[in-house]
């Protein structure tokens, strides 16, 4: 992973931001966007979300809930060829004759066409001055969706490439994974939805650094309710720990989040071996007025999948995203719109991705 060469940038930009950055009083600001990965390779397991800025007052709570919304069409370079050779004669429903001339196609193959929406509810309580834990509660549905057509507009509009999109029916759901650790076939999703393995957490934040300086740790763990369901969770335990570091001006901050989180593994749609995913986010946040922010971060993980599942390059490879929001206060609510974008291996993350947010934060206080 590139993460060492990301993380030394990122290192020599906050040294360098010093002598941009107002010394003006301290302003509010929200932290990155609480976005988790929608990726579809590895969505069930413990993705640590960045971390607050806003510290509440001992004793209280806050609630804050996100919804996800993804577009993933991913595949295979002979399944892109194949689809393309099929363009002419209009939109299909994929079936039994394409499922079995994928197969027949050289090397391994994937095709992943679908969209979900996730919503998290998180519950956040202030132990103490120095402490804070917090629960989330997630659930998930998949479904056809309605971006397709969009996303394809804006391809042709733009002149890239179709991807095999026009070959295939729009707005349905397609799972073929043809790998050489598994064989798995779905028209259709395999479940609608449901609920996810919540995340249990804490969170320390009594360390004494320079003014506009912050730093955060935490732990978490995913808790399996209901044992392995597909789509929906692993059936594996994961723990996570992650540091956070802030650097605040009177209208900038930036922001570095280091995570590793032990994945248990999973079984659906392909065997995965248990081991330590590694991801590093970066963050600038503006101030545009006392109440409105605009965020923007990058994110970078390792794959779930191994040269054991796959020799793939694009299903091995890393993950890289990126995203952009915009944040605005009204009283004690937090309301958030964001968007992301796949970069580099797009065909191991989602084309498009969008985040609501709304969060409850009563008498928020900065740490300084």
């Amino acid at each position: 992973m590139k993460a060492r060469t990301v993380f030394k940038a990122a290192i020599l930009a906050c040294a360098s931001c010093q002598a941009c950055v107002s010394h003006a009083g301290e302003s509010q600001f929200y932290g990155l966007l609480r976005s988790r990965d929608l990726t579809a390779f590895g969505f069930l397991r413990l993705d640590m979300r960045p971390a607050y800025a806003l510290s509440i007052e001992e004793g209280t709570w806050a609630i804050e809930t996100e919804l996800g919304y993804q577009n993933t069409w991913a595949l295979s370079e002979e399944v892109e060829r194949y689809l393309k050779s099929l363009e002419p004669a209009g939109r299909r429903d994929l079936g039994p004759e394409d499922l079995q001339a994928i197969r027949d196609l050289p090397g391994e193959n994937y095709l992943l066409d679908l969209e979900s929406a996730s919503l998290d509810v998180t519950f956040h309580y202030k132990l103490s001055d120095e402490w804070t834990g917090y629960l989330i509660l997630s659930a998930v549905s998949y479904q056809g969706g309605f971006l397709d057509s969009t996303i394809e507009g804006f391809h042709d509009t733009f002149g890239f490439s179709s991807f095999g999109r026009p070959a295939v029916s729009k707005d349905d759901v397609n799972l073929i994974y043809d790998l050489k650790s598994s064989q798995v076939t779905s028209f259709g999703a395999p479940t609608d939805g449901g609920f996810m393995d919540p995340t249990i957490g804490i969170r320390y934040a009594g360390f004494q650094l320079p003014e506009r300086w912050g730093l955060s740790l935490e732990a978490a763990a995913k808790i399996p309710i209901d044992g392995t369901r597909q789509l929906l969770s692993t059936g594996k335990v994961d723990y996570g720990v992650q540091a956070s570091l802030q650097r605040r001006g009177a209208h900038h901050a930036l922001y570095l989040n280091v995570a590793a989180v032990s994945y248990g593994g999973a079984e659906f749609p392909v065997p995965q071996d248990s081991q330590i995913i590694p991801t590093l986010i970066i963050g600038y946040e503006h101030r545009l007025t006392e109440r409105t922010h605009v965020n923007v971060q990058a994110y970078i993980s390792k794959s779930v999948y191994s040269d054991d599942q796959t020799d793939l390059g694009e299903l091995t490879s890393e993950k890289y995203q990126y995203s952009i929001g915009l944040r605005h206060r009204i009283n004690r609510f937090l309301f958030t719109f964001g968007f992301t974008e796949n970069v580099q291996n797009v065909n191991n993350t989602p084309d498009i991705g969008f985040q609501l947010g709304v969060a409850y934060i009563p008498h928020a206080v900065q740490r300084p």
